[in-house]
């Protein structure tokens, strides 16, 4: 400023270097009984700052601005075509009036952040909205970009926190808009906001790092934004650039960049784009190991810093484990859609078609490479690409390309089970246990070989059903009816592939009584947990409810069809086990026909179950009546 002698300008910018001194270190150091005595010191040098420069203007006309007042709701962001005024109206920002304004722009930047941080937003606001004021008459230049966007970074952060979206979104688009258009027509890099108060510049690198991070910042906060307006695509397309740009500016933490990028791993996976998700995860689990190893716990005098952070990697390497399961186990199950017949078999025409199709799907994929966004650094770009080329992002099309898949999801699996163990982690021990008993669901539809399949089931119960019989049913009852249908599903499932091998068979020998009583035993264990899982939901009177809720309405009901059924599939010698059987199952069926008729909404859940509840409710009374005429010829 041009009033200023060079002894009062030093004295302003030792002030100001005070100020973020006590807002960036000291404040670490205050005491929990006054967290904010840091920043309140802080404000006050702020505000001595803008009285020096205030005093120190010629011609000042404008009221101070530095006062609080109640909160004032922003006057609307210009939208698309208005943001051009920014740059083409109003006085040039790199005058000396244009200058006078951003520095008393940025002290008043300054003092709005310090009262978001100490809680007193309405305040903040003010402070902000007041250095947009200052801003506004002037034109976007290389001397006040990088404020411009600094302060609607904030405002966008501030409206955020109060879940006003759409006014946080339109602060932020407008900082967006502003960088797109500096660097499409200056370019050069800008003045950083600390030079105002300083008697040294920084290096051009250090000027476009900071405007670069600024930028990246506003990606990160409209990624928010966009997610909490249901625009998730792009919220994901803002996420991935976000991270990105940390990378190339190396401002980045590892785990936390490693946990984003695992996280937004899983959005890719839901909309089928496997090659980006498997991109994600890849980085995640490179940049993660820049974190170091994890410290050994046998240090005796390991700090308590030390062990806060050895939990941390342990834990957040175990979550991008987790994420991992889930890409391949989701990669399976697509795979699986893509190739089942109407019954759930392996469609061999479809799949000969696909395999056809393979050759320019693989051609695909690598020009979506090229066009990708893709991660990494010269130190890291190899180590990611070396990642990806263990695990395919293509839809599996046999058994062998299957269980190349299910090999990687089960080696994660271990990792994920070290961390989250049964003693501590009971629901996330769980979870993973059901994700692997997917994993060999999965692959048992790619198995040909019905004893080998059957052997992957048992893999599946053996895991589960411990678990299951062993959960406290008082704290853990959502987990255990979960654990119990899996169970039923299961051996239903392995009764079904031994009642195929029994129909094979039956042409050229009869079965043996081993193969009868294998047969029975995976029955008995389907209905048991079936009714297990019907059992939970009665009244601690023990009574069933007369109307089920709407998470176990479609679950309950099936159970119930699936017992029907597996009574009248069980082969017994006695007709009076016999009847008893189809009695059971008559009892059952009924129950599906007569609760949908006292409940038409329920219908709609269980359409082909209902159809065929009806059928064999009219069939059996049939069966039953032969079985009794029999049983009293006998007599």
């Amino acid at each position: 400023m041009a009033s200023l002698n060079s002894d009062e300008w030093k004295a302003i910018c030792d002030k100001f270097t005070n100020a973020q001194n006590l807002t960036d270190v000291e404040s670490r150091k205050d005491p929990e009984t006054d967290p904010f005595r840091s920043k309140y010191k802080a404000r006050e040098l702020l505000r001595e700052i803008y009285c020096s420069l205030k005093s120190f203007e010629a011609g000042d006309g404008e009221e101070d601005s530095g006062g609080e007042s109640g909160e004032q709701r922003p006057t609307e962001e210009p939208v698309d075509g208005q943001r051009d005024d920014l740059f083409g109206q109003g006085s040039s920002g790199d005058t000396p009036a244009g200058l006078r304004a951003a520095k008393l722009g940025a002290v008043e930047y300054y003092l709005g952040v310090n009262h978001v941080d100490t809680e007193e937003l309405s305040a903040g606001q003010e402070h902000l909205m007041n250095c947009i004021k200052l801003l506004e008459r002037y034109r976007v230049s290389s001397e006040n970009v990088s404020l411009f966007i600094h302060v609607r970074n904030q405002l966008g952060i501030l409206w955020a926190g109060r879940d006003e979206t759409e006014t946080a979104q339109g602060f932020l688009e407008t900082a967006e808009a502003i960088y797109q258009r500096y660097m499409k027509e200056d370019g050069s890099p800008p003045t950083d906001m600390t030079e105002y108060f300083s008697t040294e510049e920084k290096t051009h690198q250090e000027r476009i790092k900071r405007f670069e991070l600024a930028y990246t910042h506003t990606m990160y906060y409209l990624a928010q934004v966009y997610k909490n307006l249901g625009q998730n695509e792009r919220a994901a397309t803002y996420c991935h650039s976000t991270l990105q740009r940390q990378l190339q500016l190396n401002q980045y933490s590892p785990m936390e960049w490693a946990l984003n990028a695992a996280t937004l791993s899983q959005y890719y996976i839901t909309k089928g784009r496997y090659m980006e998700g498997r991109h994600c995860l890849s980085a995640a689990t490179i940049i993660s190991g820049l974190a170091g190893e994890v410290p050994s716990e046998a240090a005796a005098q390991e700090s308590e810093t030390e062990s806060e952070r050895r939990e941390q990697l342990r834990q957040k390497r175990a979550e991008i484990a987790r994420c991992w399961i889930k890409y391949c186990l989701n990669l399976l199950q697509d795979a699986k859609k893509l190739l089942e017949d109407n019954i759930g078999e392996l469609d061999t025409d479809r799949q000969e078609e696909l395999k056809r199709a393979r050759r320019l799907e693989e051609e695909e994929e690598e020009k979506g490479r090229k066009s990708a966004l893709l991660f990494g650094s010269e130190d890291t770009f190899d180590l990611i690409a070396s990642l990806e080329e263990k695990v395919s992002c293509l839809f599996p099309l046999d058994f062998t390309e299957a269980r190349a898949v299910f090999l990687v999801g089960q080696n994660y699996v271990t990792q994920a089970k070290e961390y989250f163990q049964m003693d501590g982690y009971v629901t996330d021990h769980i979870e993973i246990l059901q994700d692997h008993s997917s994993l060999f669901r999965a692959l048992a539809f790619f198995e040909e070989d019905l004893e080998r399949r059957c052997k992957m089931h048992k893999r599946r119960v053996d895991m589960l059903e411990p678990i299951c019989n062993d959960l406290n049913a008082q704290y853990y009852l959502m987990i255990r009816r979960q654990l119990m249908f899996e169970l039923a599903e299961t051996y239903n499932e392995m009764m079904d592939q031994k009642l195929t091998l029994a129909n094979r068979q039956a042409d050229s020998q009869p079965l043996d009584n081993h193969s009868i009583k294998k047969f029975n035993h995976l029955c008995s264990a389907s209905a048991k947990y079936f009714q297990m899982f019907l059992d939970s939901l009665r009244s601690p009177e023990g009574k069933l409810p007369e109307h089920l809720e709407e998470e176990v309405l479609r679950p309950a009901l099936v159970a119930r069809f699936r017992v029907a059924r597996l009574y009248s599939k069980l082969i017994c010698s006695l007709p009076s086990a016999q009847l008893d059987n189809l009695n059971k199952a008559l009892e059952n069926y009924k129950y599906v026909v007569h609760y949908c008729e006292g409940h038409p909404e329920a219908a709609a859940t269980v359409e082909t179950e209902l159809e065929l509840s009806k059928e064999m409710v009219g069939l059996l009374p049939l069966k039953i009546n032969r079985l009794k005429a029999r049983m009293a010829a006998n007599n």
